[in-house]
């Protein structure tokens, strides 16, 4: 499974050169891999179905219980199989679709990390390798999302893709972290067994919130769900991939895959539900109304995350086969659909309800594979989409909590739903045929396979729900927690359920033949979602930048000495708080004997400072703190440090040298600072100077080994394994230290070869003058 993961990450860095030589054919050469991929996880549909588990793992940060661990049952192959197969697909499309992009071969790269990254987060059985997928999916959809990036639109709603899902994930980083400690292992399967703990423990309120923000930040649940229909922006293959079946349902897949931990509660069933049922009616009311053919689909997905959410919340066995089928057969449809907007977009130039019309004629295999889908997305028999619905009624009246509104609100929202459909599959292909920007033709093989397939897929799915049986069963068992039998079909009978889906069918309809009278009818109900969740962000982002603006306006003012001010006094603050804190502070320090030539070069540096502060002259200012400096260096000679004796040597005369060439050029001393500032200045100086001697004596006063050269011999080999003591000590035991020091000397190397440089340039120039 490793190196199911890393093969897309591996991939992606040789597209550039794939490209070179496969040239048109570099899709086809590309979707090997997700297509290898899929055959292989499609072989352990047997083993899983039988019970069996398939899990790796791999020594990461043992010591603090983090691995990389994978992990495949029933409810992560299904997603695998959606990933890869889908991701497939979307190659291929991308090959027809960005033919004329010169950057095609990085897209290419962005969907296969994406594809990678997604498979990591569904394989992943650590909660901290599951959170390291999660934020690369952010990271990979929102490179997808701006690849347009010369577009301020596309920039845009970037940005705001990775700012939302990532202040969600690092909310859910912390209820993860959370979850781990209270539940005793950061496995997420062994957490699955550690329900009652955690659900017993008293921090079970904040790691539910934190998780559930992570997870509806993801899939675009209500107040969230404004940056998915923005996301748009993207590319077709994009939207198609990430907003239809993989990145948007990463949140369906944590709560689904957490739900044996944290569910059972009335905390987890009113708020997962009642979000869902909120983001369901929304997500379809806003639907219908939109002119973007991606936008429809875009904020129809949003309405099918929510029936998902809403379908976990209920936590029924008969809702978590609802939740599954409901997931597989939009996949699905919604995907094809998705395909099939960027087909009339790139051959006919425009995605607009308002330009299109009659394109049956001229593209009769995507028109086809429009209404396949839309018929799925519909719910109309013989369709897997249609056993969805189903069984979401089902487990609608099966809730014994508010039932009566769950069915009256899913039974609203899928009437929506239904005209959603008819909307987006059958309009730009019925009636005449409109003038559209470009000549509309059919797509190239590469772009109308995709829509086929899956649109295809679904019809044989509902026509043979038993193959559909052998990833929902193992799947359903996964999120349960125990075996399930699962039968789908098609009939069952003259049932209370069927005739709901009659009256959505009907409701549907309506919906579609009254397009137009509704849009004048909601267009005041619809204004006022200009001062919803959308707006909400950017007046957050307006105001946050506003705050930037004044606070670089009050801190970053231009006078160094104010710099060094801030810096000083939060040095003061942080750390002489932290010292008063310390609850075993020696009673008494221990000041070792003087010697006369230890005290004539103190009074010397003493003697330095006071010079420099004293000074009347740039250059006598620097000469001073010179004296400091080489003064410092005496005593690391004096106490056996020559190491840092060299470095502060040389730091100390590429920086007097420095100040000598740049302050040389400024104008004489002017007034000088006003007698209350001197005074501020000198007081801020010697509470630094205080606290900076008070930690030396403190620290020089705490023994660890009666003596430090005894403790590094008795350390050396045990602890770094190291015979050479010195050795041991500069790349052990004072690692940073020694990385520091090479960092001065190379800095101070690097400042001599520059006024070399320049000297030497300068010293051309006149000799080229007087020649």
């Amino acid at each position: 499974m490793l190196a199911a993961v890393l093969s897309g990450f591996a991939l992606s860095s040789v597209t550039p050169w794939l490209r070179r030589i496969g040239r048109g054919a570099t899709g086809w050469l590309i979707a090997l891999l997700p297509l290898g991929l899929f055959i292989y996880f499609v072989s352990q549909i047997e083993a899983i179905m039988a019970g069996e588990v398939l899990r790796v793992s791999y020594a990461w940060a043992p010591s603090v219980g983090v691995n990389l661990s994978f992990y495949l049952d029933g409810l992560s192959l299904l997603f695998t199989l959606l990933i890869t197969g889908i991701g497939t697909l979307v190659i291929l499309y991308t090959a027809g679709y960005l033919a004329e992009d010169e950057h095609i071969d990085r897209f290419y790269a962005f969907t296969l990390i994406f594809m990678a990254s997604m498979l990591g987060l569904v394989l992943a059985d650590n909660v901290i390798t599951l959170y390291v997928f999660w934020e690369l999916t952010s990271f990979s959809s929102f490179l997808l999302i701006g690849f347009e990036h010369k577009e301020e639109e596309s920039r845009a709603a970037a940005w705001q893709a990775l700012l939302v899902t990532g202040a969600g994930g690092l909310i859910l980083l912390a209820g993860l972290i959370l979850l781990a400690q209270v539940g005793g292992s950061m496995e997420i399967s062994t957490l699955a067994g550690a329900g009652a703990l955690v659900r017993g423990d008293a921090l079970y309120l904040p790691i539910l919130g934190l998780i559930l923000l992570g997870a509806f930040t993801k899939s675009a649940q209500f107040p969230f769900h404004f940056w998915l229909p923005n996301a748009m922006a993207a590319p077709t293959p994009a939207s198609a991939y990430l907003h239809s079946a993989t990145m948007v349902k990463a949140g369906i897949y944590l709560l689904a895959r957490l739900s044996p931990t944290l569910s059972g509660t009335p905390a987890w069933q009113y708020t997962v539900t009642s979000v869902g049922a909120v983001t369901m009616l929304l997500g379809a009311f806003l639907a219908w109304q939109q002119v973007d053919i991606k936008r429809i689909l875009a904020y129809s997905t949003v309405s099918a995350l929510g029936i998902l959410v809403m379908l976990i919340g209920v936590g029924t066995e008969l809702a978590a086969e609802a939740m599954l089928v409901f997931l597989l057969g939009h996949a699905l449809y919604k995907g094809a659909l998705f395909l099939v907007a960027g087909a009339i977009d790139h051959e006919s130039g425009t995605r607009s309800l308002d330009e299109l019309g009659g394109l049956r004629r001229a593209m009769p295999i995507t028109a086809g594979a429009a209404w396949i889908a839309a018929l799925s997305m519909a719910s109309l028999p013989p369709f897997l989409g249609f056993i969805g619905k189903e069984l979401l009624y089902e487990a609608t009246l099966e809730a014994h909590f508010t039932e009566y509104l769950l069915i009256g609100v899913a039974v609203l929202a899928n009437i929506f739903y239904v005209g959603a459909a008819g909307i987006v599959g059958l309009r730009p292909f019925i009636g005449p045929a409109t003038e559209t920007p470009k000549h509309p033709h059919e797509a190239p093989l590469t772009m109308w396979l995709g829509p086929v397939v899956l649109a295809g897929a679904g019809l044989f799915l509902g026509l043979v729900p038993g193959i559909a049986t052998m990833v929902i069963q193992p799947a359903t068992a996964a999120m349960t927690g125990h075996a399930a039998e699962i039968e789908l079909a098609l009939w069952h009978g003259l049932t209370f359920t069927l005739l709901l889906s009659v009256i959505t069918v009907a409701g549907g309809v309506g919906v579609y033949v009254g397009h137009a009278w509704l849009m004048r009818l909601a267009a005041g109900p619809t204004s006022l979602s200009r001062w919803g969740p959308d707006r909400w962000y950017t007046w957050a982002m307006d105001g946050l930048n506003r705050v930037a603006h004044e606070q670089t306006r009050l801190i970053q003012h231009g006078y160094l000495r104010y710099y060094m001010l801030t810096i000083v006094l939060t040095m003061v603050g942080f750390v002489g708080f932290a010292l008063l804190r310390l609850n075993d502070l020696p009673q008494s320090l221990t000041v070792q004997e003087i010697r006369p030539y230890e005290a004539g070069l103190s009074v010397l540096i003493l003697f330095g400072a006071w010079m420099a502060v004293r000074a009347r002259s740039r250059l006598a200012a620097i000469a001073a703190l010179g004296v400091v400096g080489y003064g410092m260096s005496l005593i690391f000679v004096l106490f056996s440090a020559p190491d840092l004796a060299m470095t502060q040597f040389a730091i100390e005369t590429l920086t007097v040298i420095l100040f000598v060439l740049v302050l040389y050029r400024l104008p004489r001393y002017g007034a000088g600072t006003v007698r209350r500032a001197r005074l501020r200045d000198a007081a801020v100086a010697l509470t630094a100077g205080t606290l900076i001697a008070t930690l030396v004596l403190i620290a020089t006063n705490v023994q660890f080994s009666p003596s430090i050269s005894d403790f590094y011999i008795d350390k050396s080999y045990p602890e770094a394994h190291g015979h050479n003591v010195v050795n041991v000590i500069l790349v052990d035991f004072r690692e940073l230290d020694t990385m520091g020091e090479i960092t001065v000397l190379s800095l101070a190397g690097v400042g001599v070869y520059a006024l070399l440089k320049l000297v030497l340039s300068k010293r051309n120039v006149r000799e080229e003058q007087d020649e």
